[in-house]
């Protein structure tokens, strides 16, 4: 045996006790820390989502996360858009990847950012904007066809703002008749006519009735949306009949989700669609002003299952 050996050996069992009295303060503290980190995490879910914000567009980072050699982070699309040059700072920016913060995303769960107007659902951060993307609880934009509203919010809201900043024309009930008088009946060039809104079974429901030129032929489209979900547009049906001196042109369909915009709808060509030439013998035949008249109805259909 090596001099002193025995010593050696003596003294790594005479400190043994102490080793594990350490590493058990150790576990206790990890506990602590481990403790701290999930009420932070409770407590401040708000403050790291706003950590997670690039600093430039405001909007949610998805990895890869960048920085600068000062640490300033940001985005991939606002790094690209950089010039290679920080724009907090200034500094050159080089590829320095911000990984740390990348796992601090992938280590939270947050509510959707509808939660206050009734979405209660809790997501892990990278598929939280996916979700975000198609809630049913995200503001509708406003239907009105032919302008550039921004206006964006619930259904209640949007009725409201229809009513008193388009002047609408609001209608109770689940039948309609309307005429569409146009003095000279040549016009058709993106002539937005009208938009007409119908309670209907406790919903909202618009009708567009517009003239636009189809390729070469210049037609008049009558078509209804639906203020809701695809989901729940899907439990009606409608018809549209256009017709006048012994002729008429009839459809029935189902009415499209505002999520679908007013321009959409219209390029599918999912609606009533009348030609000008018959247009004109539903008017009289004269070929001067244009006088249709639409006689439409709402349904709700009743599931088989």
């Amino acid at each position: 045996m090596a001099p002193g050996g025995g010593a050696s050996c003596k003294e790594l069992v005479e400190s043994w006790p102490n080793f594990t009295r350490f590493d058990t303060k150790k576990t206790q503290v990890e506990k602590s820390i481990t403790c701290i980190g999930e009420k932070f995490q409770r407590c401040s879910i708000h403050g790291v989502h706003e950590l997670l914000e690039c600093p430039i567009c405001k909007r949610s980072m998805y990895p890869p996360f960048y920085q600068c050699p000062n640490g300033h982070t940001l985005c991939t699309n606002c790094k690209n858009g950089a010039h290679n040059c920080c724009p907090t700072c200034q500094v050159e920016l080089g590829n320095i990847r911000c990984l740390a913060l990348e796992k601090v995303a992938e280590s939270l769960e947050l509510p959707c950012r509808y939660q206050n107007v009734g979405c209660h659902k809790i997501l892990p951060y990278y598929r939280k904007l996916k979700h975000e993307r198609r809630c049913k609880f995200r503001p509708y934009q406003c239907p009105y066809a032919g302008s550039e509203c921004s206006i964006k919010g619930d259904i209640s809201t949007l009725v409201l703002h229809l009513m008193e900043d388009h002047k609408v024309d609001m209608h109770t009930g689940c039948t309609f008749n309307h005429r569409y008088v146009r003095s000279n009946a040549q016009e058709v060039e993106n002539a937005i006519w009208m938009l007409t809104v119908f309670d209907c079974y406790g919903r909202q429901f618009i009708l567009h009735f517009e003239a636009f030129s189809l390729g070469m032929t210049p037609v008049y489209m009558a078509f209804l949306r639906f203020m809701g979900e695809d989901n729940e547009a899907k439990m009606f049906n409608y018809s549209l009949e256009i017709g006048g001196f012994g002729r008429k042109l009839t459809w029935q369909g189902v009415p499209r989700s505002i999520r679908d915009s007013h321009r959409k709808v219209r390029d599918c060509e999912d609606g009533l669609i009348v030609p000008r030439s018959l247009a004109i013998f539903f008017s009289g035949g004269n070929g001067e002003e244009l006088t249709l008249k639409v006689v439409g109805r709402i349904w709700k259909v009743h599931s088989t299952s």
